[in-house]
C-alpha cells in the first residue's frame, strides 16, 4: 500500500503527515526519537480495515516545523497541534494512538478534548493523573547520586552536541538499550561517575530484523536534516506543562487502550501507574503486556501490535 506524505497546516505551524486509507481518522503520534515513520507497519493494517491512517512528524522532527524556542514544545501545544490536525484533515473525530512522548499527548488529547477524541490508544506510557509536585523535582529526588538520561537532557546543547556527533551509531546504542534484546545492567539510571550518554555503551552494530540497516538509515537523514534540539525541548517542558495544567481533570472517559512490552523500561519505572490506571482510565478496555517485547513497541512487535489495534478498534 502506498503511504503518501504531505505537510498541514495547524496550531500556528505546518505538520508532516504520512497517510494512507479512507475512512474514519485514525491518527499516529511518535514518540524521541522516532518519526511518523516508527508506524510503518501499523498504517497500511489500519487502512486496509478501512480507516483514514494518519501518521505525524511531532514537531521538532522530520520535515515538520521547527519553533526555535524551547518553551514552545510544552504538551499544552504539542496537543493543539494533533487536535488541529482533525479538523485540518476534515473529519469531525478521531481515535489517537501514542508511544513513548506521544503517549502523554494522546492521553491529553482524550483528557482535554472528549468532543474531538472518540477513543486513545498508548504504547509503553501508562496514564497517571498530574502529579501534586513538579516532575524535575521528583525526578532529582528519585535519581539523587545518579546519571538519568532525562536530567541529562536538561541542558541545552550539551546533548544534542552529543547525540549529532554520530547520529547512526548513537541511534543504534540508544535503540538497542531499550529493546527487548538488550540483557545489560539497567539502562535507565548509572552511577553518577558517568558524565554522559554513549561513551560507555558498546555499539552492537545490528538491532535485528526489528530495525533493518535501512530502517536505521532512514532515521539518521531524518535527524541529520532535523537535529536534536526539537525533539530534546519535549524533556525541557516537564515543569512547564506542570504549571500549564494545573486544574485538569484526571479521568479518562473515552473507551481506552494501553499496550507495552513486558521489558520496556519505562514499565519498570512507571509500575505504580500501571497499577493504578485502572481507577483514572474508566472504559480501560485493553491493558496488556506483550511477553519478550523492549521499548519499540509496535516495531518490535508488529503483528501483535496490529491485532491489538485493529481489535480495540472494532470494538468500537
Amino acid at each position: 500500500m502506498l503511504i503518501k506524505q504531505r505537510r498541514i497546516p495547524t496550531n500556528g505551524i505546518e505538520l508532516n503527515v504520512a497517510e494512507a486509507g479512507e475512512g474514519p481518522l485514525v491518527l499516529f503520534v511518535h514518540g524521541f526519537p522516532e518519526s511518523w515513520y516508527s508506524w510503518r507497519h501499523q498504517i497500511p493494517a489500519v487502512a486496509s480495515a478501512g480507516y483514514h491512517a494518519v501518521a505525524m512528524d511531532m514537531r521538532g522532527y522530520g520535515l515538520s516545523d521547527k519553533p526555535p524556542n524551547i518553551e514552545a514544545y510544552n504538551q499544552v501545544e504539542v496537543t493543539k497541534d494533533v487536535v488541529g490536525l482533525i479538523e485540518a484533515l476534515g473529519h469531525p473525530s478521531a481515535v489517537v494512538f501514542g508511544h513513548d512522548w506521544g503517549g502523554p499527548t494522546a492521553w491529553r488529547c482524550a483528557l482535554k478534548y472528549p468532543s474531538l477524541i472518540r477513543a486513545v490508544g498508548v504504547l509503553s506510557v501508562p496514564f497517571s493523573p498530574r502529579p501534586k509536585n513538579p516532575p524535575l523535582r521528583r525526578m532529582q529526588e528519585i535519581f539523587k547520586g545518579l546519571f538519568f538520561y532525562q536530567l541529562y537532557f536538561q541542558r541545552p546543547g550539551i546533548a544534542e552536541a552529543e547525540w549529532e556527533k554520530n547520529i547512526k551509531v548513537n541511534l543504534r546504542k540508544f535503540f538497542y538499550l531499550a529493546s527487548g534484546s538488550y540483557d545489560g545492567p539497567s539502562s535507565v539510571a548509572s552511577l553518577s561517575k558517568k558524565t554522559d550518554l554513549f561513551s560507555d555503551i558498546e555499539d552492537p552494530q545490528s538491532l535485528g530484523d526489528w530495525c533493518s540497516q535501512n530502517d536505521l538509515d532512514f532515521y539518521t537523514k531524518e535527524f541529520e536534516r532535523s537535529g536534536f534540539s526539537g525533539p530534546l525541548n519535549y524533556y525541557r517542558n516537564h515543569d512547564l506543562t506542570w504549571e500549564l495544567t494545573a486544574g485538569e481533570s484526571s479521568k479518562i472517559e473515552q473507551p481506552a487502550l494501553f499496550a507495552a512490552g513486558e521489558k520496556d523500561g519505562v514499565i519498570v519505572l512507571a509500575r505504580e501507574a500501571l497499577e493504578k490506571m485502572p481507577e483514572f482510565v474508566e472504559d480501560l478496555r485493553v491493558n496488556e503486556l506483550i511477553p519478550g517485547v523492549g521499548h519499540w513497541t509496535q516495531q518490535e512487535a508488529p503483528e501483535d501490535v496490529n491485532r491489538i489495534l485493529l481489535n480495540f478498534l472494532d470494538s468500537l
